[in-house]
């Protein structure tokens, strides 16, 4: 066993042997001119300070001098190319340098860098103290090694005979509960523009319903576009008026707008003003509240829509991006693969419970290809965002 004690400016590393003395090192010394400590040290007689004939079963070497509040340690006795510096305040001992099945750390790490390594310590450079620990206990230990070497021997033999246990799921589930490298939190960073920026859009969302009928149809859409963005960050493009082909009557038709998410696929969007009673009717037909024709006609347009494209197929995806070309990236191509529609239209308020959850019954029968959405919705989407990242940002200020 090793362990370390201070002597003016210098720290010993003292070690007594498993075997009945310690002898073996100074004939180890003698012959080979130096000897190998817990596979980590490597020191010669310029490093000794015991004597054969001390009488005592530890000997003491030298391994480094303090300079500062660091001491710095012999490049020859740690086998390194850069100098080593570790903090004073340190509690030295074997596990610092040496990990499971003897692995010594420190070469680990000078084969990675250039320039001097600090451990600790209030150098511009050095390793935190906390993270070289960390570091440490990332080292994989002689379990998790054997479990390694059971998932990779039985992912090729149960291809051909039965194993015990299925060593490849029980060497993940161990990996899963590991503590790994942990980054910062970006959510943390960005949380208060993020409260900020959702609250904006909430505020100009009711400030656009209390005030609709200032806008025209069209005006309508434009603004609701920019939050509509905002608030599906998926989508990186809108076209307006983009024309698709219909190849049974022969003759264009023109989608009002169409999106394009960040791989080039591009899919449907509607929006109507939120007229009242344009989702479901006031009475049941046959015991049922079914969508009002608003609704169907919508409905139905954006499935024709959805019809034409995935027709005009390869051809469809060449026009587009020949279409838009100067708006898009160079390279970018837009894609129909399986484009779905979103619709924007209606509100929710007013509706009873009975209605309200046929209209649900309704959205989800669409659900597959169009996701149907109120302004009520809208509003609830913003504020459960915002309550959100208020969490986070709360927690953060903690």
């Amino acid at each position: 066993m090793i362990k370390f004690r201070r002597e003016n400016n210098k720290l010993i590393l003292s070690y007594s042997s498993e075997q009945p003395d310690a002898s073996w090192v100074f004939n180890e010394m003698k012959e080979k001119g130096r000897v190998s400590i817990v596979r980590a040290f490597t020191f010669t007689s310029v490093d000794l300070i015991s004597s054969l004939d001390n009488g005592s079963d530890v000997v003491e070497f030298h391994v480094a001098n303090k300079e500062g509040k660091y001491y710095r340690f012999s490049k020859k006795v740690l086998s390194l190319k850069n100098d080593l510096f570790i903090d004073e305040a340190v509690d030295f001992n074997k596990k610092f340098f040496v990990a499971e099945r003897g692995i010594s750390v420190i070469p680990k790490v000078d084969n990675l860098v250039e320039n001097s390594i600090y451990i600790g310590g209030d150098h511009e450079d050095a390793i935190p103290l906390l993270i070289y620990i960390e570091l440490l206990k990332s080292f994989p230990n002689s379990y998790e090694l054997n479990m390694y070497s059971n998932a990779r021997i039985s992912s090729i033999l149960s291809s051909y005979i039965d194993t015990k246990e299925d060593y490849e799921s029980k060497y993940q589930k161990y990996l899963n509960k590991k503590v790994t490298q942990k980054g910062e939190d970006l959510s943390i960073h960005f949380s208060e523009f993020e409260v900020f920026k959702y609250n904006c859009l909430l505020d100009k969302l009711n400030k656009m319903l209390n005030d609709e009928v200032s806008y025209s149809e069209a005006q309508w859409q434009e603004e609701l576009l920019q939050i509509i963005l905002l608030l599906y960050p998926k989508y990186i493009h809108v076209f307006k008026e983009a024309r698709v082909r219909d190849t049974y009557s022969k003759k264009n038709r023109f989608i009002d707008y169409l999106l394009v998410d960040s791989t080039g696929n591009i899919d449907i969007i509607e929006i109507k003003k939120p007229f009242d009673k344009c989702i479901v009717t006031q009475r049941t037909y046959r015991d049922n509240y079914v969508p009002l024709k608003e609704l169907s006609g919508t409905v139905m347009q954006i499935e024709k829509y959805i019809f034409y494209l995935n027709k005009w197929g390869l051809r469809g995806e060449d026009k587009l991006t020949e279409d838009y070309k100067e708006k898009l990236a160079p390279n970018f191509k837009l894609k129909i693969t399986n484009p779905s529609g979103i619709i924007i239209m209606g509100r929710k308020k007013g509706l009873s419970d009975e209605q309200l959850q046929d209209f649900e019954i309704i959205k989800r029968k669409y659900k597959n290809v169009i996701d149907i959405i109120t302004y009520d919705d809208l509003i609830e989407r913003l504020q459960f965002t915002i309550k959100q990242w208020e969490a986070i940002n709360s927690g953060q200020n903690k």
